[in-house]
């Protein structure tokens, strides 16, 4: 090989690894030969559509970031789990191939098993005694628990209070729940919790609730209002309960591999640019529910206001019989919280 082919090969070697090596789901602010800075991409996956107020948040999110970081740093989005399921991308983040995504907080139980406290019914008050937890040290406290799993917390969103809704009976106390199938989530808290009502839980895939309700192989489930009314289950459910049993925030989490490679002030951004989108979030869901509810009734669903105290002296046995140290002691602080 002459001289001439040996240099040309070389270049190409050359040119290869220095785009290799500047090719990353996040760019380390390398400098080219010009002196500029090139930008730093931070890749989020999730599963929610672009209308949900949660990956709206996230868009404020970016926003924020280029803003505060002059155009240095951005956020690509994929939404509608075009980058695979919540769990794929839980995953994703703990081999560092993805630098964030969006949970709820009740996926989190199998990282972080004090996580389940936010699972329990009736552990809060009100939305502000919520919010006064999660903003608090006790939530920044969980955000935190992940990192052995390489899992950081930046944020909680609101993911709305769960309530009871059904096809043919009102459920205006607890005592209305017995005999009827309620379909809940495949976990043993909301299980759980739907017998000690005097309800019958039956576990079923969220995809299918629908056909489920239709044919009747349940008699209601429980949800939020916005996702009763984006499923259209009002078309077979015609009674709404507004009894709040539960409040299951969602989670935004970095990768903590990721999150350790970024310099302190891009942290910093990022951080604030979260804490941010939060207020921005709740804002969207409240208006969200308004709407939400509105439009079920417009479907003609009832909708009733119930006295949650009735509900709640159902389930304090459960509470009462918690056997985790951990999340004992958690129910004793939250409950603490003005």
């Amino acid at each position: 090989m002459n001289k001439t082919v040996s240099m040309f090969v070389g270049g190409i070697l050359v040119g290869a690894f220095l785009a290799t090596a500047g090719f990353s789901l996040y760019l380390r602010g390398l400098k080219s030969g010009g002196g500029q800075q090139s930008q730093m991409v931070l890749k989020l996956g999730h599963g929610l559509d672009t209308a949900h107020p949660v990956h709206k948040a996230m868009e404020f999110m970016k926003q924020r970031i280029e803003e505060l970081s002059g155009g240095d740093v951005t956020v690509d989005i994929y939404p509608s789990a075009v980058l695979g399921s919540e769990t794929q991308c839980i995953e994703q983040l703990q081999n560092g191939s993805l630098a964030m995504t969006k949970t709820s907080a009740a996926a989190m139980e199998n990282f972080i098993p004090a996580m389940s406290v936010y699972s329990l019914p009736y552990v809060f008050r009100d939305s502000d005694h919520y919010w006064s937890v999660l903003n608090g040290p006790i939530g920044k406290g969980l955000l935190q628990q992940g990192e052995a799993k390489f899992l950081r917390g930046l944020c909680y969103y609101d993911g709305g209070s769960r309530n009871f809704y059904t096809k043919e009976t009102p459920i205006r106390t607890p005592d209305d729940l017995k005999g009827l199938k309620i379909r809940v989530m495949n976990s043993k808290t909301a299980i759980d919790m739907v017998k000690a009502m005097g309800g019958s839980p039956t576990p079923i895939a969220w995809g299918e609730l629908y056909s489920a309700l239709a044919q009747g192989t349940v008699d209601g489930a429980e949800n939020n209002p916005p996702s009763f009314t984006s499923n259209k289950h009002y078309e077979v459910c015609k009674h709404f309960t507004l009894d709040g049993h539960t409040r299951i925030p969602d989670m935004l989490l970095i990768s903590s591999k990721v999150w350790n490679k970024l310099d302190p002030q891009v942290q910093a951004w990022v951080q604030q640019a979260a804490d941010e989108s939060v207020d921005f979030q709740r804002q969207l869901w409240q208006e969200k529910t308004q709407e939400s509810l509105e439009m079920a009734e417009a479907e003609g669903v009832t909708v009733y206001e119930v006295d949650t105290a009735a509900f709640a002296a159902k389930v304090a046995p459960m509470l009462a019989e918690v056997g985790d140290p951990e999340v004992r002691e958690l129910l004793k602080q939250i409950s603490e919280v003005e």
